[in-house]
């Protein structure tokens, strides 16, 4: 697998642009902005984008996909618990920041369990709720995308509508400290981490924060 990571918006969000060793299939994971930088790398790399797929609804992480869709017609797909976000600016809190964000239906809504296929690469969509209701983490060979689940020595903020800490922590437990400490974390901000590291040194999960990223 192969993964081109850009910060995109005035929040750095982490815009992963995904593809499978046989490049030709790819997912666009949270466009938080930079469109034209996507739709460019793309068009070079000669990519057919299989959806826009996204961790979640905030503002910050759906602000790129207006653009996106129009131009490129690309799907969207975003678990059901978070669909009404798309459609709502309230909902997504962009109307808070004087921008507000209003997209169309989403094309697919995924639940837990769902898989997807990248060429011969499988992800596997796990529902961690907390952050929002709808909140999603795609776990693939020997690495997860947390979104704003999981960052490296944190956790996604629980004090917006839909937050919910006990929720939150619970999914981590249960879909990513299952996971072997080698697997590779990709945030939707800051840097990468490992779940080994999460699991021993993030300070809201067990252990001490005595290995900061």
């Amino acid at each position: 697998m192969i993964i081109r990571s850009l910060v995109t918006g005035s929040m750095g969000v982490n815009t992963y642009v995904v593809t499978s060793d046989q490049a030709g299939e790819a997912l666009i994971i949270d466009p938080g902005g930079s469109e034209e930088q996507i739709l460019k790398l793309v068009d070079e790399l000669h990519l057919k984008v299989k959806a826009i797929l996204l961790t979640h609804g905030h503002a910050d992480h759906i602000a790129g996909v207006e653009r996106l869709v129009r131009q490129a017609k690309w799907q969207v797909w975003i678990h059901a618990g978070d669909a009404e976000m798309l459609t709502n600016p309230s909902l997504n809190l962009s109307v808070w920041i004087g921008a507000p964000i209003q997209l169309p239906p989403a094309d697919r809504l995924l639940a837990d369990g769902d898989t997807i296929w990248l060429d011969n690469i499988l992800l596997t969509v796990r529902h961690t709720p907390g952050h929002t209701r709808g909140g999603i983490c795609l776990v693939g060979p020997n690495l997860v995308f947390t979104g704003d689940t999981l960052f490296c020595g944190s956790v996604g903020r629980t004090d917006f509508p839909g937050g919910n800490m006990n929720e939150l922590i619970n999914g981590i437990r249960r879909h990513l400290l299952v996971l072997d400490d080698n697997y590779r974390v990709f945030p939707g901000h800051g840097p990468q981490s490992t779940i080994g590291r999460e699991r021993l040194s993030n300070p809201f999960l067990q252990g001490a924060a005595d290995d900061p990223c």
